[in-house]
């Protein structure tokens, strides 16, 4: 099921980032050893009271003008809109109600989103509390008072926060029909893709990047099985400031991907594997879905006996955090290798979906650490009790062990190789969590 989606609007210097930040705690710097992936910090998973969100900053607008002010948070609102299940409105007691409030708030209120109106800075409750009334103005409902900064106020928020979220997604549940995000830069051919698969011109397509500007689902059926494809393309940008399409094709992305079970990694053959690719891969990544990287535009591309090589090595290297992700050279223009997209498809899913017998599990296991044995430290050696798989999407591995500090990141890799060579999970990430039993 996938996890609500809640986004932070609001004007410059209002503490959004101190917010986002507070309620990120640490989680944020879990991602640092995948390379170029949360760097710039636009989303993170957030937990309370159970309940598990994603939370994304809509981010950076600058202080130039009034009017340009405006433009942006305008902006910002409709990425909210298009994107989110809750939307936290954030305003500044200090600052006092400005112009660009007013006509934010109208926007939200005319999307029928839930909006929860946040005041923030608000230190000292009784000193402020007149000044929190006065956003009742703004006319989206009661105003909570917090102080990010100081962490106050942040329970009831967030109790709001959840309050809105959907009682129970059943309908989602019973649609058990594949879902495959298709994500990417702007402009690699993510919507010409789909389109070709659906065998029609469902999704507007043209050479201006980002001209999708909703997460768009297609039906498509294959060999008699149905698919849902969302397609995930930047929303449509008045300024191409190149930081701000990179941000808004991440957020789309991350919307799109919590939604599905498998993603498609659009990769435009003709420029190649970019770091924008893997900040958009990484989040797939992050997320345990299966994944596939089609290479698009391959038809454009002049060959020798080893361009297949050389492209491949290429991605294996930027994208080198995920080295089981199944890759594929397509044309979505001339319609090359795409019902092969299909067979990968189902294959990433069910590997994604794959169960291991515990028993089958440990054997390999044990043959594992006899042929390399685990790592010692200060004359203490790691010993591996036993492993169980505890869940799938993706499928994760629980060991237990004498002392966690023992296990290394390396031979955690070792064991997930081993574990690779025997089962295939080709195209899915595995998720291993290591737990300390006392000897008895």
């Amino acid at each position: 099921m996938s996890k609500p989606i809640v986004a932070v609007v609001g004007r410059p210097n209002v503490g959004k980032s101190t917010l986002f930040n507070t309620l990120a705690g640490e989680r944020i710097s879990i991602v640092k050893d995948t390379p170029g992936v949360t760097r710039d910090r636009i989303y993170a998973d957030v937990n309370w009271l159970n309940y598990n969100f994603t939370l994304i900053d809509t981010g950076g607008i600058e202080p130039e003008s009034g009017d340009i002010i405006l433009s942006q948070m305008r902006e910002q609102a409709e990425i909210a809109i298009a994107t989110a299940d809750v939307i936290m409105f954030l305003v500044d007691v200090r600052q006092g109600l400005q112009d660009a409030d007013f006509k934010v708030a109208d926007m939200l209120r005319r999307s029928h989103k839930p909006v929860v109106l946040v005041v923030n800075k608000v230190d000292d409750f009784d000193k402020y509390m007149p000044d929190v009334y006065e956003f009742y103005n703004l006319g989206i409902g009661e105003p909570f008072p917090v102080s990010a900064a100081s962490m106050l106020g942040l329970g009831d928020m967030l109790d709001e926060v959840i309050s809105h979220f959907p009682e129970d997604s059943q309908n989602e549940e019973e649609d058990e029909r594949p879902k495959v995000a298709i994500i990417g830069k702007p402009n690699v051919g993510k919507s010409s893709l789909i389109n070709k698969l659906a065998k029609e011109d469902r999704v507007i397509v043209s050479d201006i990047a980002g001209t999708t500007r909703d997460a768009i689902d297609t039906d498509i059926t294959f060999d008699g099985r149905e698919y849902v494809f969302i397609d995930t393309a930047g929303l449509r940008r008045k300024n191409k400031i190149k930081e701000e399409i990179e941000r808004f094709s991440i957020i789309r992305a991350v919307a799109a991907v919590e939604r599905a079970d498998a993603a498609i990694i659009v990769i435009d053959a003709t420029e190649g594997v970019t770091e924008q690719d893997a900040k958009i891969a990484g989040i797939a990544h992050e997320r345990g879905k299966g994944i596939i990287i089609a290479v698009n535009k391959w038809d454009a591309i002049e060959k020798d006996n080893d361009t297949v090589k050389e492209h491949t090595a290429k991605i294996r290297q930027i994208l080198s955090f995920m080295p089981y992700a199944e890759i594929i050279f397509i044309s979505a223009k001339s319609g090359q290798r795409l019902p092969k997209i299909f067979d990968m498809i189902d294959m990433v899913i069910e590997n994604n979906s794959m169960r291991v017998a515990t028993g089958v599990l440990n054997e390999i296991v044990a043959e594992a650490v006899a042929m390399q044995q685990p790592p010692t430290d200060k004359g203490k050696r790691l010993k591996i009790y036993y492993v169980t798989q505890v869940s799938v999407k993706p499928p994760t591995f629980v060991i237990f062990v004498n002392d966690k500090n023992l296990m290394h990141f390396s031979y955690t890799r070792y064991l997930e190789n081993r574990i690779r060579e025997t089962f295939g999970f080709k195209g899915t990430a595995l998720k291993f969590i290591t737990r300390e039993r006392k000897e008895e």
